[in-house]
Parts: structure tokens; sequence; C-alpha cells
């Protein structure tokens, strides 16, 4: 715990809060009482908030409490003895009760103190946690990247990614989040996410992105298929065929759509899904066609063809949310990413 910050702390409430604790005091005294939070709910930080009012003195009680001793107390915070005591029978003033029974030189908790004191332990033990998980984020060499992506990415290529990364930043950890596109691009603006891989390249004023690579899409038939002989087609000849997709939102298909109007038809669409794999899974099973990237792994049941018109590839970007400062982790990723424009999928 950072005493300086404390002590700090202290001397502006001492300095500007006097006449606010006074009006409040006023206030309760006519019968409004201090305002209390049920369990599960959370205070609103107001200027009249007692949060906000007994913060800078948690610590301060909490030291005098542990030695019952002013002058001790004072010497671990590094403070000034007659600057403790009275932020303490301020302390005191400001709640309306007693918090310490006095004999001589040292004190004793009475009953409240007792209880108070239990909370400002589990608060104070719950603001080092926190202070020590956010610090340990932003850690150059240890800290978090909140890194999304489309499942289409996660088999081979996110892995080969990180892995790549690591050699040189073997400590970094990250928290993968896979999502369609517009889901990542929400996550990024509420501030779940640093970055994500996705496709089409968004275009919004509140965020940044860049193009990485592009990745051919292929119409998968199911190996019986008339067509699945074929090596090649174009797009138009499978204008009547009954169409498996992605669901509307996802940016596969929008691409499916629009490619699909470039060739002069709109799909008739039998089966939507949520990810690629299964819409495979579909058209094994006779299902239907789809325009998906390629596999992973070679996928039984299927033949996938190369589409020569009309141009059937999506562009694979990085997007990150404009004006928002990174941490040195997400920045030495950021780097990286950018670093892999051309590269970023296996070939």
């Amino acid at each position: 715990m950072h005493r300086n910050g404390i002590i700090d702390a202290v001397a502006h409430d001492r300095r500007s809060q006097g006449p606010l604790l006074q009006g409040r005091n006023r206030k309760d005294t006519a019968g409004s009482g201090p305002a209390r939070v049920d369990t599960g709910e959370v205070a609103e930080l107001g200027a009249d908030s007692w949060a906000v009012t007994l913060a800078p003195r948690i610590a301060q009680f909490t030291a005098v409490a542990r030695h019952e001793h002013v002058t001790r107390a004072a010497q671990e915070l590094g403070m000034p003895q007659p600057t403790l005591s009275r932020a303490i029978v301020r302390l005191e003033e400001d709640l309306g009760v007693a918090l310490f029974a006095r004999h001589g030189r040292t004190l004793s908790l009475t009953p409240a103190g007792r209880a108070f004191l239990a909370a400002t332990e589990r608060a104070l033990t719950d603001l080092e946690r926190a202070t020590e998980s956010v610090r340990a984020d932003v850690d150059p060499a240890a800290g978090k990247v909140a890194f999304g992506f489309l499942h289409t990415l996660g088999p081979e290529t996110v892995p080969g990614l990180i892995r790549s990364f690591r050699a040189d930043h073997p400590r970094v950890r990250f928290q993968l989040v896979q999502n369609y596109g517009e889901a990542m691009i929400e996550r990024l603006r509420a501030g779940d996410l640093d970055l994500c891989l996705t496709s089409p390249v968004p275009d919004y004023p509140d965020l940044v992105a860049r193009r990485l690579d592009e990745q051919k899409l292929r119409l998968v038939v199911p190996d019986d298929h008339p067509l699945a002989a074929r090596k090649r087609i174009r797009l138009a000849e499978a204008a009547g065929e009954l169409f498996v997709t992605l669901e509307p939102g996802y940016g596969l298909r929008r691409i499916t759509d629009a490619l699909c109007a470039e060739a002069g038809f709109t799909p008739r669409v039998a089966f939507e899904g949520e990810e690629a794999e299964t819409l495979r899974g579909l058209v094994a099973a006779g299902l239907g066609v789809a325009l998906l990237p390629p596999p992973a792994v070679p996928r039984p049941g299927v033949a996938e063809l190369t589409v020569t018109a009309p141009r059937a590839v999506r562009e694979i970007g990085v997007a990150w949310l404009d004006g928002h400062p990174d941490t040195p982790p997400v920045a030495a990723f950021k780097k990286f990413l950018l670093s892999r424009r051309g590269r970023l999928l296996p070939r």
C-alpha cells in the first residue's frame, strides 16, 4: 500500500470536505440518516457518499485498531501523531459513534469499532487484490491481452499466432474470445476486448481497423453431387442450388449474399447455422451447398471447388477502439499482428 497516497488523500479530505460533512451531519440529525446499500447493490459515489468521505480514513482507522495505540499507528503510516489523532476523532464525529474507548495512551475497540474494523479490513483486502490484479494486467512482460477472433480462425490461425508471439513474450497471458464479427465489435466498445480479428474489415468511426490478409472461399458440395467432379466453377452455375449459410449478422453471411448478388442471383437458404464446420457437416449430409473458407482438417463427404467468378475471398483484419490507450502487452501484440500483413493465414 502506498503510504504517501493515503496521507495526501487525508490532507485533501481535511481541507475540502469539512463544510460538506457538517452539512451531512445536520441532514442526518434531521432524520434522513446515512444511506444504506443492500447486499449485492452498488453504492452511488456522489459528493455526499459515505464511501467517498470514509475511503481516505479507512487505512488510518485500521492501523490504530491493530496497534491500539495512536503513536505506533502514526509511525507505521508515516504521519504525525497529532494529525492521526485528529483524523480518528473526526471520523467518530462524522459517524456519530465511538469506535474506541480511551485508556490513557492506549485505546481499545468498542463493539461498534469491532464491527467497523471487520468491514474495513475486507475493503482494504479487496482493494489490495484489485490493485495487484490491474497492475499485473499491464505488466510489459507478463500482462494480459483480451483477444477476440472468428470461430474459423480458432483451430489453426490463432494458436499459430500466439505461439509465434510468445517466442519473444513467453509470459504474456491471453484472454481468448471466439465470436462472430458484430458481437466482437460490441465487446470492443464495451471494453471487454483489446483487439479482434474479424471479417469483413469493419468501417466505423469509433474503431481503427487494418487489413491483414485475405482468404479464398470455396463452393462446398456433397461428394456425390453432380458438381463434385469439377475442380472449378463459376458461382452463377450454383444459382439453382439450396444453400446452407451462417445466420444473418455474421460476416461470412454478408459476404455470401454479396457474392451471390454479384453472380446474378439470390441464394435459396435451406439451413442457417452459427459455425462453419457445422455447415460443412450439413453439406456432407446432402442438405445443400455452401461458400466456406478452407477447413483446418479436410472433411470427408464433401468436395471443395475453386470459384473462378466472381472473385470469392474474404478479407481478415484487426480492429481496436479508437483513442483507447494500449497497455504494454497489448501494444506489443498489436505491433506483432500488423507485422503479419499478407502472411497472417496458413498457406
